[in-house]
């Protein structure tokens, strides 16, 4: 594999990415540059978040602009305010040498007139969202008339978010004989027509596959009912106390509230959304990036182009309604040989969509349990102690306050004063996982033993439904097969009267039948039951409310 030192390229850029210790490039800069570099015709090019897309095609477009020529000849379109600026600032430390070239950021959520005054001064790289890019072209400040390259940076979200008529009538104000670059991490069937529509036989670069990287990445799910899914959350959190990464919500709504929620509770978490302003998700991405906060909560729309190391976890909240985007969002951990851990957590009616991930995987998502109280208790303890074994003492701010502090707690035996101290710490996990119940799915649904390993005995139900409410024995048996308390539960003696019926079922299961009958409606009429006799000894109904 070439470094970069033995690339042909201009001792600017050589310079540059020096500076910014570009040594080895990644497979996507291997494979996109040289043919760049080398060729003027359409190129697609799929690669995941984080492979190095921007300097793939950022190097080659700087190596070819015309620094004499005043003129916008690049135009860089992609999804987010984020991605944006990212794009831009790496636009700028590759040129760091070559002053005459100009880079423009034009993105909403930021003041226009400063973005206009750029434009009127002069530049040839334009990087932009395409609302404000439409808005610039409309006021007749953006004019695209010289533009010799057009590259769309993830298309795939660009699309998802609406901005498809918009990429249509940016690229009509385009000369006809350009270069074409479309980068995406997916290709759904918009993508695809972009290709067909406006791209001339373009040459096709994949690298960073959908499956590369699978084996530095341990996937699993945790299966919860929909109620217990942010309780689960919390419990992953202080299961991996070291945790940095990222959690997935569908909705920016959602994203604020699990943000609120975990910082109420106590973790350093914080939401990223479209809902921000500029300089709040500044701020956000700032502490981030900082590790100040551990678990970031976002859109997957916000999340795009975040280029952030060492993550440690990916968190769906929910799996994503399209495989692809599942692959897309693990690929942000484990990365550069390093390990990761991508969790998604479902409840039963999601399960088709974890089918489906697997699927596209290619591999099994391994069914995990989700962390006990005690479990969580021996983890924290241990991180604990840990810590404390790899502080860093500063003995001469400390030592001034030693003599007192050992005067203090001289009469604690070693062991006492060991136990004390874990104990600060250590106690709230202790009192607030005391009772933690299982959050584990159980199926309602269970499997019956087998009959001749137990006796089968019957408890009594009354039901408030009877003849008058068109109820047969075969309705109600129906009715009861549709609870989805067993399968094959035994039922055995039925007497309906006009308002009433008494029904024998299955005793091992009385609890279950009990909750299942009093939710269920028959007939659009709310079915009361409750239980008459012990076990093992049904009731002989009274003939005078019965009919035989």
């Amino acid at each position: 594999m070439k470094q970069f030192s033995e690339m042909v390229l201009p001792d600017a850029i050589h310079k540059a990415a020096k500076d910014l210790n570009y040594i080895t490039p990644t497979p996507i800069q291997q494979e996109a540059i040289p043919w760049l570099l080398e060729n003027d015709t359409d190129l697609i090019g799929l690669a995941q978040t984080g492979t190095g897309k921007t300097a793939a095609f950022g190097i080659p477009v700087l190596t070819k602009t015309d620094s004499t020529r005043n003129v916008v000849q690049t135009i860089i379109l992609c999804p987010t305010r984020e991605l944006c600026v990212q794009i831009t600032k790496d636009f700028e430390s590759f040129s760091k040498y070559m002053p005459a070239i100009r880079t423009c950021a034009v993105y909403g959520g930021a003041p226009i007139y400063t973005q206009k005054e750029a434009l009127k001064k002069g530049v040839q790289i334009v990087v932009g969202t395409p609302g404000r890019v439409m808005d610039m072209i409309r006021q007749k400040v953006l004019k695209l008339e010289n533009v010799q390259r057009l590259i769309l940076d993830e298309a795939d979200e660009m699309l998802n978010m609406g901005f498809k008529d918009d990429i249509f009538e940016i690229m009509s104000h385009t000369p006809a004989q350009k270069q074409t670059l479309l980068f995406s991490a997916t290709m759904p069937k918009d993508v695809v027509t972009i290709t067909k529509t406006f791209m001339k036989d373009p040459y096709r670069i994949a690298v960073g596959s959908q499956e590369q990287g699978v084996a530095n990445i341990k996937h699993f799910y945790y299966k919860v009912h929909a109620k217990d899914k942010y309780a689960a959350l919390k419990r992953i959190a202080d299961m991996y106390p070291k945790i940095y990464g990222i959690v997935f919500c569908k909705t920016r709504t959602e994203t604020q509230e699990i943000a609120d929620k975990l910082q109420h509770d106590g973790y350093n978490a914080d939401a990223l959304h479209g809902d921000l302003s500029q300089n709040q998700r500044d701020l956000v991405m700032s502490r981030f990036r900082s590790k100040y906060v551990q678990l970031l909560i976002a859109t997957d729309v916000a999340a795009r182009g975040l280029d952030v190391d060492d993550l440690t976890h990916i968190i769906n909240y929910q799996p994503p309604m399209e495989a692809d985007i599942y692959i897309h969002r693990s690929g942000r951990t484990g990365r550069a040989g390093k390990s990761g851990i991508s969790i998604t957590i479902v409840n039963p009616r999601e399960m088709p969509q974890l089918k489906a991930m697997e699927k596209r995987l290619g591999r099994e998502i391994a069914l995990a349990h989700i962390p006990t109280g005690r479990e969580i208790c021996e983890k924290q303890l241990y991180n604990l102690i840990d810590n404390m074994e790899q502080i860093q003492v500063d003995d001469e701010q400390i030592d001034p306050f030693l003599e007192n502090v050992y005067k203090k707690l001289s009469w604690l035996s070693r062991e006492e004063l060991i136990k004390r101290f874990v104990s600060v710490e250590f106690n709230r996990f202790l009192k607030y996982y005391k009772d933690a119940t299982d959050l584990d799915f159980v199926p309602e649904i269970q499997k019956l033993k087998p009959r001749e390993k137990r006796d089968i005995t019957f408890s009594n139900f009354a039901l408030n439904i009877g003849y008058e409410d068109n109820l047969t024995k075969r309705e109600l048996m129906k009715l009861i097969n549709r609870l989805n308390v067993a399968r094959g539960i035994e039922i055995g003696r039925i007497d309906i009267a006009d308002r009433d019926t008494i029904v024998e079922l299955d005793s091992y299961f009385a609890p279950q039948l009990l909750r299942a009958l009093n939710k269920a409606k028959f007939a659009g009429v709310a079915v009361q039951a409750k239980l008459l006799e012990e076990k093992g000894k049904p009731s002989k109904p009274k003939r005078s409310k019965f009919k035989k």
